[in-house]
Formats: structure tokens, C-alpha cells, sequence
């Protein structure tokens, strides 16, 4: 395996960085991974998933997103001045442009087999611009070959289980502060699982519309934007403080009878938390069965 280090542009102009963990041999395959919430590109389950793709002879390209850790600043081409960005302040709909941006790098360096891994909010992430792209691009769609989805939450319910009984107090006063050109304080302590501020806290909880498809406790939702990705699909959780409410047996049941993608592999590692902690060599494993399975050249 070489690292390579990575500089390229989101298709707003805003500098991102990665790693790139390239084969011994020369190959047209790449695995963009994706990142959740504060977090950044540089982990162990990625190093050990990177080794395993690295034997298919895929290449394994991870990259720091505009949300990387709980602050940061960005610049768009367009903007006079840099923005603050993060898990804290970024806006989740701009993942478009980074998971474009990094796809458009992996084009022009003569990818075109690509493969789209996310974790956690990168989940939400990559679902939301697959089917961005598959709107828009129809020559990019063309090239993702697979979609791996590892611990995907649904993000406002989990909000509204975390607060409990003080969800409503806390939805009042983040838009009473936005009332007083204030989202970009801070919310109190533990009003979400990380600190966030009050414009993103409004993002999750409330104005989630367009990112509201991970619905695993509504029996009438039909997961249209999962069931847009026609490609291999593999979707895992793990058991032991997973961010789900059901079990995962159970959650696995419930979308095997909801997802029709005819090459789905879904299921759970047993013993394994929300970032397979100790469990990374299983994960990866499961993750090169899963393409050796499905990658025909």
C-alpha cells in the first residue's frame, strides 16, 4: 500500500484534502469514503477498510468534507470573505459539492469504476448527493458502481430521543435566537450529541425535509431516495450502542422488506458500537466480500 496525500477543490471552489491509499498496481477502480460528524479523514476503520480494498486492487480515496470536526473555516470561489464550517455551522445540502468535487478529481485521474462509502452523517451524505447526481450528471452516475452505507441515522429522530422532554423548549428557543440574527451561537450544552450551533441545530431538527430518509421508525415510508440507487448496495450497524431505537436484527428485517435493490447486502456486526471500535477487521472484511461479490472485471 502508498499514501499519497490529496489537495483538490469541491465544485464551489472551497480546498478539501485527503489520502489516497494506492495499490501496488495500476487500476481505473477508487473507493471515496465519506465521513460524519465530527470527525475527519484520517481513522483506524478506514486505514484496515483501505488494506482490504487495496487486495481487489482498489484504490481507497478519504477526504476531509466542509463538516470535518466541530470547526473549521472554508472559501468559496464566489465569497469575499472564509465561512465557518464544521459539524457545528456547515450547511449539509453543499456535501453535493464535495462528494462532486472528489468524484471529478477521481475522473481526471482516470478512475472510472468509483465506489461511494459513508459513515454515519456521510451516510445521509451520500445518499443525498447519489441522487443529487442522478438528476443532474447522468454521465458521473454512470461511473458509481456501488454504494456502502455504514451506520446510517435517522438524524431528527435521534434528536428528538436525545432531548426528550425538552425538544420542544429547545426547538423554541433556537428560533427565537434566530429571530434575533443569532444562529450562529451556540445552543446550550447537550442540546444535540455534539456541540452545534443554532442554525444547524434548526437544519436537523426542524427544516430536515430534504434529508429526512432514514425513517426506520415509519411503517408507511417507501425510502425513495434509497431505493434510487440501483447499484450494489451494502448497508451495516452495529448492536452495542448503535444510534438506532430498534435492535438491528430488527432494523435489518424491517428494510430487507422496504429496499428493493435486487444486490443488497444488509445487515449488522454483532458487538460492534457506531464506529466499530474492535471491530474494524470484520467490517472490512464483510465490505471486500461485498465488492468481490459484485465487481465482474
Amino acid at each position: 500500500m502508498n499514501l499519497k496525500t490529496i489537495f483538490f477543490n469541491a465544485t464551489d471552489g472551497v480546498e478539501l484534502k485527503g489520502l489516497m491509499y494506492k495499490t501496488q498496481r495500476s487500476t481505473q477502480k477508487v473507493l471515496i469514503s465519506i465521513h460524519g460528524m465530527a470527525t475527519n479523514c484520517i481513522k483506524k476503520r478506514d486505514e484496515k477498510i483501505a488494506e482490504k480494498v487495496n487486495e481487489l486492487n482498489i484504490d481507497f480515496f478519504t477526504f476531509n468534507n466542509r463538516g470535518h470536526d466541530l470547526v473549521n473555516y472554508i472559501k468559496k470561489s464566489n465569497a469575499e470573505r472564509e465561512e465557518l464550517a464544521g459539524t457545528a455551522y456547515e450547511e449539509i445540502s453543499e456535501c453535493y459539492e464535495d462528494i462532486l468535487g472528489a468524484i471529478y478529481y477521481a475522473i481526471k485521474n482516470d478512475y472510472n469504476e468509483i465506489y461511494l462509502m459513508g459513515h454515519s452523517l456521510g451516510s445521509t451524505k451520500t445518499i443525498y448527493a447519489y441522487n443529487k447526481i442522478l438528476k443532474e450528471n447522468k454521465d458521473v452516475i454512470e461511473k458509481i458502481k456501488s454504494v456502502i452505507l455504514l451506520s446510517l441515522v435517522d438524524i431528527p429522530l435521534a434528536t428528538k430521543i436525545y432531548l426528550q422532554d425538552k425538544f420542544p423548549s429547545m426547538v423554541t428557543y433556537a428560533k427565537n435566537m434566530k429571530k434575533e440574527n443569532m444562529e450562529y451561537n451556540l445552543m446550550p450544552e447537550n442540546s444535540f450529541i455534539h456541540p452545534i450551533s443554532v442554525k444547524n441545530f434548526l437544519r436537523y431538527a426542524v427544516y430536515n425535509e430534504d434529508i429526512d430518509f432514514a425513517r426506520f421508525s415509519d411503517s408507511s415510508y417507501n425510502f425513495e431516495q434509497i431505493n434510487n440507487i440501483q447499484v450494489p448496495l451494502f448497508m451495516r450497524w452495529g448492536n452495542d450502542k448503535e444510534l438506532i431505537l430498534q435492535t438491528a436484527d430488527d432494523l435489518c428485517k424491517f428494510l430487507n422488506s422496504k429496499i428493493k435493490n435486487s444486490k443488497l447486502d444488509i445487515g449488522y456486526i454483532d458487538g460492534a458500537n457506531h464506529n466499530y471500535s474492535k471491530k474494524e477487521e470484520i467490517l472490512a472484511d464483510e465490505i471486500k466480500t461485498f465488492l468481490l461479490k459484485f465487481d465482474k472485471n
